[in-house]
């Protein structure tokens, strides 16, 4: 028992062996592989790329760079390594860098076990605190993350600059037998790139004219966005020379792997998922959205589409809804495709436009990628809609395109309508009921009526009626039938 064990003398009696980080992870790694557990979990699409890529890296002992643009769980994937370290490890009291009572490499544990022998004080070190992250930025300095002479040390120690003892330790050398971070390398000068040389592959630290021979025991985990290698800055080849492994991340690739990853970030929206119904379509269908962004002319590709964009977009929709709510009186509500109109902030804030998106406008943009989504999923669920027909043709749209022509008024879906009222105006456009049945007849009532509106909004965009969005609400047309009214 740890507790127990309080002192250099107690900690060998009890037989402890030491050993370097890598083995840990690599230890731990095989063992919970063994056990058929999960070793990264909350990891949602990796499963047969990345996750196994970097369990080699770990077996192989290797620092690592993990490449890939923006909100691709890079951190996340160096922060879940901590679950891989031993509980605690013993630490001499009072090492500024960590120091192993079983093999110290400082000059003040050395001098400590020295004097005290069996009764220098350890304490153990629990392998949360064993993380250490550094965002590298232009402003980073050698003396930030090595160390620099410490004048007022000096002074108070009665110590010339010569005496090692007045060096202040930088990050690296405090983060000693931790995972230790550096978040965006390219963006860290070049100058400073050069500095982490001989601490990947000696173990070597230079300050103001020092030389220790400081044998760090450590793992690096370093991130990269492809696009500052061209923006910004690039990773120095000799450094990329001494980065054992580089992997390569990447965004889901399908729908599903998305809403799992954006029900997994939501969880502090479930006050609000308990009187907001969502139905499933409308889960596929803001994952769409982010699939579109990640395909469109307008945004620029070698920036990325951050998995945030679904994430603070699906926020935005539960609030929308919420907000509505509060507004007409009810106590639940569903989402409507009104609603999306709410996520067009959460995108316009996350992608990058080229100059042709630019020339749009973000707004103009963010609603585009909504009705392109529509398109792409409404074939999927229900019969496709053909650019050309022949005349005589019959659809299976004929009936509701029909019902719009006939009637006596514009059809209109207000912001401000309750529940109630919401369905009822639905409910007006009696072959829809007939068209669901007929072809998704094993879909969730409940969900019954976002699939309503979501045909209109797709018949709209496949031209078979027009849609007009006013302050109070949206209203939808036969687009001819208008105008074979007006003559």
């Amino acid at each position: 028992m740890i507790e127990n064990i309080n002192t250099f003398g107690e900690l060998v009696k009890s037989g402890y062996k030491s050993k370097s980080i890598k083995d840990e992870l690599r230890e731990n790694l095989i063992s919970k592989m063994m056990s058929k557990e999960t070793v990264f979990k909350g990891i949602h699409g990796y499963e047969n790329t990345v996750i196994p890529e970097l369990e080699r890296a770990i077996l192989s002992r290797h620092n690592i760079n993990l490449l890939g643009l923006r909100g691709q769980a890079k951190t996340r994937l160096a922060r879940l390594m901590v679950d891989l370290l031993d509980e605690y490890i013993p630490v001499v009291e009072g090492s500024e860098i960590n120091d192993d009572p079983l093999n110290p490499i400082s000059r003040f544990a050395k001098e400590l076990i020295d004097e005290k022998g069996d009764e220098t004080p350890i304490y153990w070190l629990h392998r949360s605190e064993r993380f250490a992250e550094k965002l590298a930025t232009p402003d980073v300095t050698v003396a930030d993350i090595i160390g620099d002479v410490d004048p007022i040390k000096a002074a108070n120690l009665k110590l010339s600059y010569a005496d090692d003892r007045v060096i202040h330790y930088g990050m690296i050398p405090r983060a000693n037998r931790c995972i230790f971070v550096i978040n965006e390398l390219p963006d860290l000068q070049a100058r400073i790139q050069v500095a982490l040389f001989n601490i990947l592959q000696e173990g070597d630290i230079q300050i103001r004219g020092f030389k220790l021979r400081l044998p760090l025991d450590m793992q690096f985990v370093f991130t990269a966005n492809p696009e500052d290698y061209t923006n910004r800055g690039s990773i120095v080849t000799p450094l990329k020379d001494r980065i054992g492994s580089q992997i390569l991340t990447h965004y889901p690739e399908d729908i599903e792997t998305a809403k799992t990853i954006t029900q997994q970030e939501t969880d502090k929206a479930s006050a609000q998922k308990e009187f907001i119904q969502v139905p499933e379509l409308a889960r596929d269908l803001l994952e769409q959205i982010v699939f579109e962004a990640r395909e469109s002319e307008f945004i620029d590709a070698k920036s990325g589409v951050s998995a945030r964009l679904s994430i603070t977009a699906f926020e935005n929709l539960l609030s929308t809804a919420e907000r509505r709510a509060l507004l007409s009186g009810d106590s639940k509500t569903m989402i409507r495709l009104n609603d999306f109109d709410g996520i067009i902030p959460a995108i316009t804030g996350k992608v990058e436009l080229v100059y042709e998106g630019e020339q749009e406008g973000a707004q103009v943009v963010a609603e585009t990628l909504i009705k392109n989504a529509i398109k792409t999923l409404f074939p999927t669920y229900f019969p496709e809609i053909k650019k050309l027909e022949k005349q005589s043709a019959e659809t299976p749209y004929d009936d509701i395109i029909s019902w719009f022509f006939n009637a006596d008024e514009d059809f209109e879906l207000l912001d401000e309508h309750t529940e109630q009222e919401y369905k009822n105006e639905l409910d007006k456009i009696t072959p829809l009921n007939a068209f669901l049945e007929k072809h998704q007849p094993n879909m969730n009532t409940v969900d019954g009526y976002f699939v309503k509106e979501f045909i209109l909004w797709a018949l709209v965009e496949f031209k078979k009626l027009s849609k007009h969005r006013f302050a109070e609400g949206t209203q939808f047309r036969d687009p001819y039938g208008n105008f074979m009214s007006g003559l």
